[in-house]
């Protein structure tokens, strides 16, 4: 007799607690294999395809696109087969995510809804006959409907009640269209778009259903009604990679006593060298990855620079590795993609791993390994063709270069006025970790290898 698992929001890794529904890769009824993705999801980190560890029918979805799900959240439920006889456990998938995986027996993480047990010995979470699969998502004792005075409202979703709670919108005035009424994380959405159209409180706002006209039930009771929005006025969530953004720079600010010293340099040499290199034949190298082989040369010199402060112990801990993090732009927001030990690479080896970073920030492909770990962070903001910058440091990181754009100048070359390629440098840095004579030399020295690539000579 088949049964019913149900797959719930995988732990994504690094501390992330929940995640945005993009896109449903499977429907209602389809059949899945083991390791197939089911939906794509994007965390504060990065966009992530979540494969299921069942194979059989989906029997039923738990979240619209564009809603928010707590990990550990049901995500769909599948209808699996029975295993042949004398096969204990079910066939177990191989594309582990941190903290699930069916590698070994998931009863142990998973609660069993009060039922027979199977009797074929299948581990799984709320196993249930396919007869008894719900039409539509239970509300679980964790997560009741809100009372009101007419009974009920039907919502499950605690991220739901708590925008509509926020805006000061009644659902009781709402007819969900979901399953069954169920009020879904669109139509609050929809009820205060309406509200805001229309310059008037979101409480009494409607919602489209396909069923029944909406019916205001009662009197709107609830929180206050905010100020009627403005005509022009745009709100956008601070969530996804823009929260996570806003969250890490405000602690920044917080925490690091930053300051930022800075300096002109002459680029014309460092760009003759790299027109010489890519003439030589080989693999292109960017002009990123050069100035990523001078901050690793000069954070040998310079290794106070390579830490971070660990504010419970009032230690400064330095690293043994460079971990490179660039700043790069996307669609989605701002990202600091990680060279891992960028230290031990030469300069065709980081422009590869630039080139693949950079592409898999453009097409949402990076992993949150792919963004966390830094050790000091590059940020070429030069690209945006400005001169020069005061970044806030990426925390927990003691510091930053920052590169403008490199551009034809007066400057005096041997003693004459000539034109020449200049760039700003500049280098934010914690001044707990090291005076202003540390911050200086690191930038003197990177400028001096901007301007004279040959003293990289004798570092290599």
């Amino acid at each position: 007799m088949a049964q019913v698992l149900e797959f719930k929001l995988p732990d994504l890794g690094e501390g992330l607690t929940e995640a945005e529904i993009v896109r449903w890769l499977v429907q209602v009824g389809d059949v899945v294999a083991v390791d197939q993705p089911v939906v794509e999801v994007e965390t504060a980190k990065a966009m992530v395809d979540v494969p299921c560890p069942y194979a059989g029918v989906v029997t039923a979805r738990f979240g619209e696109e564009g809603s928010e799900l707590p990990v550990g959240a049901p995500l769909i439920t599948v209808a699996v087969g029975a295993p042949a006889d004398g096969d204990g456990e079910s066939a177990g998938s191989g594309n582990v995510l941190v903290g699930y995986g069916t590698s070994e027996a998931p009863a142990r993480r998973r609660r069993v809804r009060p039922a027979p047990p199977a009797a074929n010995g299948v581990a799984a979470a709320r196993a249930v006959p396919v007869a008894a699969a719900p039409a539509a998502p239970e509300v679980s004792a964790a997560q009741e409907a809100p009372e009101g005075p007419e009974g009920p409202v039907p919502v499950i979703s605690p991220l739901v009640r708590r925008l509509a709670r926020e805006n000061g919108l009644d659902l009781r005035e709402l007819h969900g269209s979901g399953p069954e009424g169920l009020i879904l994380r669109a139509d609050v959405e929809y009820a205060l778009r309406a509200a805001a159209a229309q310059g008037r409180p979101a409480a009494g706002a409607p919602v489209p259903v396909a069923t029944a006209p909406v019916v205001a039930s009662a009197p709107v009771v609830a929180a206050p009604a905010p100020a009627p929005v403005s005509a022009g006025e745009v709100r956008t969530p601070l969530k996804g990679v823009r929260g996570a953004v806003a969250d890490k720079l405000s602690r920044s600010r917080r925490e690091i006593p930053d300051a930022t010293c800075w300096v002109d340099a002459d680029a014309t040499e460092l760009m003759r060298a790299r027109t010489a290199m890519n003439a030589a034949g080989g693999p292109k190298i960017s002009l990123l990855a050069l100035l990523a082989r001078i901050c690793t040369a000069a954070l040998a010199r310079y290794p106070e620079l390579n830490s971070t402060v660990d504010q419970g112990a009032r230690e400064v801990v330095r690293f043994g590795h460079v971990n490179l993090g660039f700043a790069a732009q996307t669609e989605r927001g701002l990202v600091v993609p990680v060279v891992r030990d960028a230290h031990a690479r030469g300069a065709e080896s980081l422009s590869a791993e630039f080139a693949r970073l950079t592409e898999s920030a453009r097409t949402g492909a990076l992993t949150p390994a792919d963004l966390t770990g830094g050790t000091f962070t590059l940020n070429n903001y030069g690209v945006f063709g400005v001169d020069g910058s005061t970044p806030i440091i990426n925390h927990p990181e003691a510091a930053m270069l920052g590169v403008g754009r490199i551009i034809p100048k007066p400057w005096v070359h041997e003693g004459e006025l000539a034109v020449r390629q200049v760039v700003q440098l500049s280098l934010t840095f914690d001044h707990r970790v090291c005076d202003g004579g540390t911050a200086g030399g690191f930038l003197r020295y990177v400028a001096d290898c901007v301007e004279q690539p040959a003293v990289l000579l004798r570092t290599l």
